[in-house]
């Protein structure tokens, strides 16, 4: 099924559209870059899946969120240094064939996340 994201911006009620994201892979000992994005208007990839079915791999992987410039675009004061600033989540797959959702729920001072479906 692959893997894909969604995030929603709790201070406002809204997805965080505009909020910058970035996949990497971390399995190898090295951290190996996958891919960078943009959340759209509904707070997700705009293409879709992170990675397809075809492209996940057996491993571990860090999604890294850009929480402070999305909430400073957004017009929020936050005081300096701001209290998150990227939150990176750390997670491991071990069914390449199953479908792996990692939602982040998030303002400027708090976060959760969990395996959605």
């Amino acid at each position: 099924m692959g893997l894909s994201t969604h995030v929603l911006d709790t201070m406002h009620g809204t997805p965080a559209a505009g909020m910058a994201v970035t996949l990497l892979a971390t399995g190898t000992g090295d951290v190996q870059l996958i891919k960078q994005l943009v959340l759209n208007a509904d707070g997700r990839n705009p293409d879709g899946l992170l990675l397809s079915s075809s492209e996940l791999q057996r491993g571990t992987y860090r999604l890294v969120f850009d929480v402070a410039a999305y909430f400073k675009a957004c017009g929020v004061a936050l005081p300096e240094p701001n209290f998150l600033n990227q939150v990176s989540l750390d997670f491991g797959v071990a069914d390449p064939a199953a479908h792996y959702h990692v939602p982040l729920l998030v303002s400027p001072w708090s976060y959760s996340t969990y395996r959605g479906s």
